[in-house]
């Protein structure tokens, strides 16, 4: 993974710090989660198959400036990518948001495309 290029990296936070082995990251054309310290499990979304975003801040969460969105793709294999405890949630689902549209007008994805029409 070191030769993509990535837009955005954090990682799944505890109180506040990036102490877990939950990594996420964003380049121009996917988001990728990765998970475990001595087995890694990957996975990773399509950015032009991204159907909708939702960002939640509980009130613990917001003490410690984190939230958790969520990426509803049309992928088989991740419907649903959770992006939980990141620092600054709202400027990351609209980075994620910025991304999706300019993957999707250079792939020239219609809706009906999406939806599996």
């Amino acid at each position: 993974m070191d030769s993509i290029q990535y837009i955005w990296k954090d990682r799944k936070r505890i109180l506040g710090m990036p102490i877990t082995f939950t990594r996420y990251r964003l380049s121009e054309d996917r988001l990728f989660c990765e998970k475990g310290f001595l087995n890694i499990k990957q996975d990773e979304v399509l950015l032009y198959r991204v159907r909708d975003l939702e960002l939640k801040m509980t009130l613990g969460q917001r003490l410690f400036g984190v939230g958790t969105v969520t990426v509803m793709s049309s992928d088989k294999t991740m419907p649903n990518l959770v992006l939980k405890n990141v620092k600054d949630p709202v400027f990351v689902k609209e980075l994620i948001h910025t991304q999706v549209e300019e993957m999707k007008i250079r792939r020239r994805v219609r809706v009906g495309e999406i939806m599996g029409n």
